[in-house]
């Protein structure tokens, strides 16, 4: 009986009459994978991004929007507003989706792109779905994971390509949903630019040569872009460049051919996201709904270090035979100014670039950049704050969690927030706790660091022996938080005796280890 009364208000919020005059405002929530912070226009980037630079000066964007450093963890706390052990994991069976809360309040839901957890979208709330359940696919060919609303989907042999499919999908919901008399969600979660490193040929071209001066050049012009945009509210040092990381003169000519080979193939990768997120776009002006869609753009982490292979100079990355794969020192270029990348829990691993663009709601003045702690937790408390929605107190099945996260609606009407809980951020052997102006952190299990954020965003200056009480009490609030919400023991209890500065992840790169002489050609 329970469950038949759910499912009887549930259809009756989401009724045609209810919905008749409504002016709730639509939502595209756009997740991109594996993006540096700085691999936009707007954010310092040399690559060429007019469509999403234009989002920004016309919106707001975000100095400290955080996400949990990794994939699928990102995507859950995304949809749910909870961190992703608590939530269920991968099976989200602690948890409700947006697309079902939004669907209750009805919603016309839809997603295209990568899943990346269990089951499939059209089980969580999306009436539509195109895109692959994996975590990651050939660009060119796909895999066998796709699906259209529930049902296998065939790749085709030719005029595939991941980023430009999905968008067309996309559109195709977004044709349909215009005949809908609701508001609308669109989740687009995009693969590129994670690995494999595979662009069009025509966006390649686009990029060859432009990175022959290298990753020192290149980061300190990306920083230099930073600070004449005023990406931070205060100056925010270099962090140098990493022990494993060789200085770009050092390396061999046969490096260097490599890394801005997959430098120019990465970004190419980043401009064709722009070029479809602007024809995503356009549609949904040309459809008369642009100027009442709340637009989010945002990563599931940092730029990706792991590759261990040198490219030799013969493989095309626009081929579907090779899988070219990410390396480290392109990584630390694209996370500047800060420090270690994907699945670390320090700014390079968990900062995102963040564009809201919302005309008809948000407040801010055009082009204005805000620099209050924001996590991807926050999103879905903010739809519901903008959509009157209400989130569940059971659902048929789960055993449900209340959500972690705050909403930031408040900033979008040109005020202040300030958060009541911190932000608690933990992937693997990674830790860290953002509570204020104040952050502890710690990699490979390694001793806490402490951390001012205001004045210290690239984490330069370690403040944990100095402050040895702050340092203990924020420990001490990691510990509770997992304990509370991940395993019934304090987590950690062993560290090992290392700083930052010794760790080596075997899955970085090794610029000592591949010696080979390879044809030294810019293809």
């Amino acid at each position: 009986m329970k469950n038949l009364l759910f499912l009887f208000f549930s259809l009756l919020l989401c009724s045609p009459l209810w919905a008749k005059e409504d002016k709730r405002p639509n939502f595209l929530i756009i997740l991109v994978d594996d993006m540096g912070f700085s691999d936009l226009g707007c954010y310092g980037s040399e690559i060429e991004t007019p469509n999403l630079d234009s989002l920004a000066a016309n919106g707001l964007r975000f100095s400290q929007f955080y996400n949990t450093a990794k994939c699928h963890s990102s995507r859950i706390s995304l949809l749910t507003s909870q961190y992703y052990l608590p939530a269920g994991n991968n099976s989200l069976k602690n948890s409700v989706t947006a697309a079902e809360v939004l669907n209750t309040a009805g919603y016309h839901t839809m997603m295209s792109g990568k899943w990346h957890l269990d089951n499939e979208p059209t089980d969580f709330g999306f009436q539509r779905y195109f895109g692959h359940l994996s975590g990651a696919t050939n660009f060119f060919s796909g895999d066998d994971t796709f699906r259209l609303n529930g049902k296998p989907w065939k790749v085709p042999s030719e005029g595939f390509y991941t980023t430009v499919t999905k968008v067309d999908f996309a559109i195709d919901f977004l044709k349909e949903a215009e005949t809908i008399d609701k508001p609308w969600y669109m989740y687009l979660a995009l693969n590129a630019p994670h690995a494999p490193i595979q662009p069009l040929n025509e966006d390649y071209e686009k990029f060859k040569g432009k990175y022959d001066a290298g990753w020192d050049v290149l980061r300190e012009q990306r920083m230099k872009k930073q600070r004449e945009l005023g990406i931070f509210k205060n100056p925010v040092k270099e962090s140098p460049r990493p022990n494993q990381i060789p200085a770009w003169d050092d390396l061999t000519p046969e490096w260097q051919s490599s890394e801005a080979r997959r430098l120019a193939a990465v970004s190419a990768m980043i401009y064709r996201i722009d070029v479809e997120v602007g024809r995503l776009v356009k549609h949904i002006e040309e459809a008369g709904d642009l100027d009442n869609t709340m637009i989010l753009f945002v990563s599931d982490n940092g730029a990706c270090p792991f590759g261990t292979s040198q490219l030799d100079g013969t493989t095309k990355p626009f081929s579907t035979k090779y899988k070219w794969r990410d390396s480290s020192g392109p990584a630390w270029m694209r996370n500047a100014p800060f420090k270690f990348y994907k699945q670390n829990q320090h700014e390079g691993g968990i900062s995102t670039p963040a564009i809201l663009h919302w005309p008809a709601g948000l407040k801010t003045a055009k082009g204005s950049i805000n620099h209050t702690p924001t996590h991807l937790i926050d999103v879905l408390p903010t739809m519901i704050d903008m959509s009157q929605a209400t989130y569940p107190s059971e659902w048929p099945g789960r055993k449900l969690n209340p959500m972690t996260g705050e909403s930031f609606l408040p900033i979008i009407e040109g005020g202040d927030v300030t958060r009541k809980n911190p932000i608690h951020f933990w992937y693997s052997t990674n830790r860290g706790l953002r509570d204020g102006k104040w952050k502890i952190a710690s990699i490979n299990d390694s001793p806490w660091e402490l951390y001012d954020m205001e004045t210290d965003r690239s984490e330069m200056n370690n403040l944990a022996k100095s402050n040895p009480e702050l340092t203990k009490r924020m420990a001490e609030q990691w510990n509770t938080i997992a304990a509370e919400n991940y395993t019934k023991k304090s987590a950690f209890t062993a560290q090992n005796d290392l700083d930052n500065t010794q760790y080596f992840n075997k899955r970085w790169t090794d610029y000592t280890k591949n010696k080979a002489k390879v044809a030294n050609k810019a293809k």
